[in-house]
C-alpha cells in the first residue's frame, strides 16, 4: 500500500485574513491610471496610495495608525504637473518616497512624522533626465541614496539623491520597460521589456551581462523579480494567453528550473517577494485573489502554497517590509489590497500555538541602515544588506533629514597653475620679468580706458532716458 508523502514545510499552513472594516482606509479615490504600477506603496510608518487629482498628479500619504475614513480634504502630495505612476519608499529612511510621472521628472520628498497639515508641493529634490514619462522608481537595496529611474524613453537612469546629480544612464533597452527589479546586494538589477526579453544588467559597467528571448512564449506584459540566491522568478503568458510563472537561473538562460501554468486571465500578476521566508506572493489586477508559493532547492523547485480569496477585486497592492510586521501575532507578511475606494490590508500568519517569539519564523532581516556610501558602490563595493533581529519587535526611528547637496561647478574645475606671482622672481631671466610687467601695465591701461568709456556711455543713457539730452 503506498502512502503519499507530504513535503514538511513550517509555511505550508500560511493563512490570509482581511482585516475589520473599521481597521482598514475608507473613502480614498485611487488613481484609474491605465498603468502597471502597484499604485501603493507602504513601509512601518506611513502608507502612501497615487490617488485621482485634478491639476496635475498626487498621491496621499496617511500614517499607519490614521485608520477608518480618510477625510476628503485631507491634504495630498502634489508637486507633479502630470498623473503619479510609481512611488516607492527609501529602505534606508523611512520618511523618504521618491515618485515618478508622467511630467518626465522623477521627485523624492520628506515626508514629517505627524500627520500633513497642509499639502506638500515642494521635493527635496527634482531629477529631471527622462525625455518622456517616468514609469518605473526604485531605491538601491543597500547603498544610500541610490535611486533607479526607467522612463518611456527606454532609458534607465541611476541617481545620487545626495547630489540629485545622474551616475549612470543605460540605453540598452529598444522598447518600452515593463519592470525593473534589483537583486540582493545590488550589484545587478533585471529588467523585461516590451521586446519580449529578459535582461540582466551591471549598472557599473553599463552593460547587459546575460539576456533570454522571450521566456514566456505570450506577447502580453512581464514581470521578473530576483530571488535572494540569484535566481529570478518571471511571470508572463503563454502563447494561448494563460499566465504562467518561471524561476530562471541567470547563469544559464537555456532552460527554466521551473515553469508552471496557472489560469486564464487578462491581468499581469505583480510578484512580492520576502527573501527572508523565500516566498513570493502574487497578485493580479482586475483579481480578486492572492496566491503564494514558496521557492526551494528541491523540486518542482516552486511550491504551490495557498490562495486568499476575497469579493473585491484589487487596483494595486502595497507589501510590507519584513520590520513592519507583528511578530508577536507569527505574521509572515503584510499586503496592502487597493479597492475603488478604500486600502484593505491583509495579513499573512503561521498558525502557532505558543506566544514566544518564533526564531525559525523571523530571522535576521534587512534594517534601515545602508551598507554602503554612493561612492563606494560607484567604485565597485558590493554588501549585503546589514540585518537587524526581530525579536523585540521593530520601532521606527525617528525622522532623519535628507541633505542634498548640488555639486558646485567650480569645485570641478581642473586646478589651476600658481600664478607668476607666487613663482620666485629670481628664477626669472630679467628680459622675461620686464616683459611680463611691461604687459601688466598695458593691460591695466586698457581696463581703466574701457571703465572710462563704459561710465560716459551710461551717463549719455541716463540723460536719454530722464529727458535731459
Amino acid at each position: 500500500m503506498s502512502r503519499s508523502i507530504v513535503r514538511q514545510s513550517k509555511f505550508r499552513h500560511v493563512f490570509g485574513q482581511g482585516v475589520k472594516a473599521e481597521q482598514g482606509y475608507d473613502d480614498i479615490r485611487v488613481s484609474k491610471v491605465t498603468w502597471d504600477s502597484n499604485f501603493c506603496a507602504v513601509n512601518p510608518k506611513f502608507l502612501a496610495v497615487i490617488v485621482e487629482s485634478s491639476g496635475g498628479g498626487a498621491f496621499l500619504v496617511l500614517p499607519l495608525s490614521k485608520v477608518s475614513r480618510v477625510d476628503k480634504n485631507y491634504p495630498l502630495v502634489n508637486g507633479h504637473s502630470g498623473p503619479v505612476l510609481d512611488i516607492d519608499w527609501c529602505p534606508h529612511n523611512d520618511n523618504i518616497l521618491a515618485s515618478g510621472s508622467e511630467d518626465c521628472s522623477a521627485m523624492v520628498w520628506q515626508i514629517p512624522d505627524q500627520s500633513l497639515s497642509r499639502p506638500l508641493s515642494e521635493p527635496i529634490v527634482v531629477l529631471e533626465g527622462h525625455s518622456k514619462r517616468v514609469g518605473i522608481v526604485s531605491w538601491h537595496p543597500t547603498a544610500r541614496n541610490i535611486l533607479l529611474t526607467a522612463g518611456s524613453d527606454n532609458l534607465i537612469i541611476i541617481w545620487n539623491v545626495g547630489t540629485g546629480e545622474p551616475l549612470v544612464s543605460m540605453e540598452d533597452h529598444p522598447d518600452l520597460i515593463y519592470n525593473v527589479s534589483w537583486n540582493y546586494n545590488g550589484s545587478l538589477f533585471c529588467t523585461t521589456c516590451k521586446d519580449r526579453r529578459l535582461r540582466v544588467c551591471d549598472p557599473r559597467k553599463r552593460e547587459v551581462v546575460a539576456e533570454r528571448l522571450a521566456p514566456h512564449e505570450g506577447v502580453r506584459p512581464m514581470r521578473a523579480i530576483f530571488t535572494k540566491d540569484g535566481n529570478i522568478f518571471t511571470t508572463g503568458f503563454t502563447r494561448m494567453s494563460q499566465r504562467e510563472l518561471g524561476l530562471w537561473d541567470p547563469t544559464n538562460f537555456e532552460e527554466p528550473i521551473a515553469l508552471l501554468e496557472l489560469d486564464t486571465s487578462n491581468g499581469v500578476l505583480l510578484p512580492y517577494y520576502d527573501p527572508d521566508a523565500n516566498m513570493v506572493y502574487l497578485c493580479g489586477k482586475g483579481d480578486s485573489s492572492i496566491r503564494y508559493f514558496e521557492i526551494t532547492e528541491e523540486p518542482p523547485y516552486v511550491h504551490y502554497l495557498s490562495t486568499f480569496s476575497s469579493k473585491e477585486p484589487q487596483r494595486g497592492m502595497g507589501f510590507m517590509p519584513k520590520r513592519g510586521v507583528d511578530v508577536s501575532k507569527c505574521e509572515i507578511a503584510r499586503l496592502y489590497k487597493l479597492h475603488d475606494k478604500k486600502c484593505e490590508p491583509i495579513t499573512m500568519t503561521v498558525p502557532r500555538k505558543s506566544d514566544l517569539f518564533q526564531d525559525d519564523l523571523y530571522p535576521d532581516t534587512a534594517g534601515p541602515d545602508p551598507a554602503l556610501e554612493p561612492e563606494e558602490w560607484m567604485e565597485g563595493r558590493d554588501e549585503d544588506p546589514i540585518l537587524v533581529s526581530m525579536r523585540q519587535g521593530y520601532v521606527p526611528p525617528k525622522s532623519r533629514e535628507l541633505k542634498v547637496a548640488r555639486k558646485n561647478v567650480l569645485d570641478s574645475r581642473p586646478s589651476t597653475r600658481r600664478s607668476m606671482s607666487t613663482c620666485d622672481a629670481n628664477s626669472l631671466p630679467p628680459q622675461v620679468l620686464e616683459r611680463l610687467l611691461e604687459e601688466l601695465q598695458n593691460l591695466k591701461s586698457t581696463v581703466l580706458s574701457q571703465e572710462k568709456r563704459i561710465c560716459d556711455l551710461e551717463n549719455k543713457l541716463s540723460q536719454y532716458t530722464n529727458g535731459t539730452a
